[in-house]
């Protein structure tokens, strides 16, 4: 199996949206605080549809809020 994994910029993307918090994306998407700092972190990757209501909290492609790094 190909040796990666998957890197975000949810971080990234709640600061240049007015600091917006954990709690708050995760309100916005159905998830808990924790587990969008688990996404964040990389120590865990959301399911499609929650990485697609992710990028459409922040009005982005998927593919500019997660990424496969080799």
């Amino acid at each position: 199996m190909a040796k990666g994994r998957v890197i975000n910029q949810v971080r990234t993307l709640r600061f240049l949206a007015g600091e917006m918090t954990q709690a708050e994306l995760g309100d916005r998407i159905g998830l808990t605080r924790q587990t969008v700092a688990a996404i964040e972190q990389g120590k865990y990757s959301p399911t499609l549809e929650a990485a697609f209501r992710i990028a459409q909290v922040f009005g982005k492609p998927l593919e500019e809020v997660f990424s496969w790094e080799e």
